[in-house]
């Protein structure tokens, strides 16, 4: 079973050289201005899909964290193998586990209990998370650790720019990228947003987080999809930044439908692009907004989440959970983002998550990264 999954642009962002993000004035409803506005043209004919039927019970607050802890921001969430139990990458209670003890990587039963947990003092920032059909869990550690992240724990060094392949029971299995440095593949990943493993055992890994805010290709743009073989072989990289079809701003979640087509939320765009696996764009979706998180389910339907709309960086449009057919593209469903004295994103109004993972009975969870934190259940009440 497969699916997939963002990232935190809230609270205080903590600029990074390497990461053109800036920081979120901590004003409600108001956002500093900073690069990447600008979208493709093809966007602005397309009418904002904010207005359609919401069959979901929203469930705030979904789960009890491990004993003696909060939830954090999460934005990596994956369905077991089960069907049924959810694995979720929390930011050790905060949005960073630097200087944290505690285990990251956390499975709950369906009532939200937790089962198990891994990996502390492996991965500072996990954003983006895969469970293949062998129940291994792969865990994208997107960033590493900041200036004031290491000058308060200088344990934070050597962590990020990597995938992590972690067994059912935890064991570390496979690394691919460099921990603490970034780079191009083969060797190297530059802030990888996700992780797809395919049923063949193609692995998939799209970057890099900061390339949405960039208005020029640079060193810090870079925004591709690499292929490796199921040994962690190199195979191949696909796409580069820009606003043409097939060119990708932050690549920031993946997901493959029934018939092996890869979807990519490419989120600075505002957009769906789907390609075949070796890389041959097939198609662009703007009606799904700008997504942050996609899931695929086995029936096809396709659950986009967006975290980030308002009037700078998708005019017109409202944060949310899109529902529709990944077939057909056709919009289905739409739920509105929560309430919240300060938004998620760059501004507008209110919050949603921003990863998405969907369980074998229809049941939609929600990655929520802040202010809101943990994880929202949206449960189908009016779905046949």
């Amino acid at each position: 079973m497969h699916n997939n999954k963002t990232l935190n642009h809230t609270g205080q962002r903590l600029l990074r050289t390497a990461v053109a993000c800036a920081l979120l004035v901590a004003v409600p409803g108001i956002a500093l201005a900073q690069g990447g506005a600008r979208g493709p043209a093809e966007h602005a004919n397309v009418p904002p899909v904010n207005n359609l039927p919401n069959p979901y019970e929203t469930v705030r607050n979904w789960s009890t964290p491990p004993e003696g802890r909060t939830w954090g921001s999460i934005s990596a969430i994956n369905i077991d193998i089960d069907g049924t139990s959810l694995w979720v990458g929390d930011r050790c209670g905060a949005n960073s586990c630097a200087g944290s003890d505690v285990d990251p990587i956390v499975k709950l039963d369906s009532e939200g209990r937790p089962v198990m947990s891994f990996g502390a003092g492996l991965i500072l920032w996990p954003h983006g998370m895969d469970v293949d059909r062998q129940g291994n869990v792969w865990v994208v550690d997107a960033r590493s650790a900041n200036a004031a992240e290491l000058a308060a724990n200088p344990d934070a060094a050597g962590k990020g720019h990597t995938v992590l392949k972690f067994s059912p029971q935890g064991e570390l299995l496979m690394t691919l990228g460099t921990p603490g440095e970034a780079g191009d593949p083969p060797t190297h990943f530059t802030e990888p947003n996700d992780v797809l493993v395919a049923p063949d055992g193609s692995i998939f890994v799209a970057e890099t987080h900061g390339a949405q805010f960039q208005d020029e290709p640079g060193p810090n743009s870079k925004s591709r999809i690499s292929k490796f073989a199921p040994d962690g072989t190199f195979i191949k990289s696909f796409g580069e930044w820009g606003f043409e079809d097939g060119q990708m701003r932050s690549p920031h979640s993946l997901a493959m439908d029934s018939q092996g087509r890869l979807f990519v939320a490419d989120r600075g765009n505002r957009r769906i692009q789907i390609f075949d696996q070796e890389g041959g764009h097939l198609d662009t979706w703007y009606q799904f907004s700008r997504i942050s998180g996609l899931y695929i389910d086995a029936n096809d339907m396709l659950y986009a989440i967006d975290s980030e709309s308002d009037e700078n960086y998708n005019p017109g449009w409202r944060k949310g959970l899109r529902v529709g057919n990944a077939k057909t593209g056709e919009v289905l469903y739409y739920v509105p983002e929560h309430n919240s004295a300060r938004p998620t994103g760059m501004g507008g109004i209110g919050a949603m998550g921003e990863g998405v993972a969907v369980d074998r009975d229809g049941n939609v969870y929600g990655g929520e990264v802040g202010p809101v934190q943990g994880l929202t259940k949206f449960i189908p009440r009016l779905i046949d």
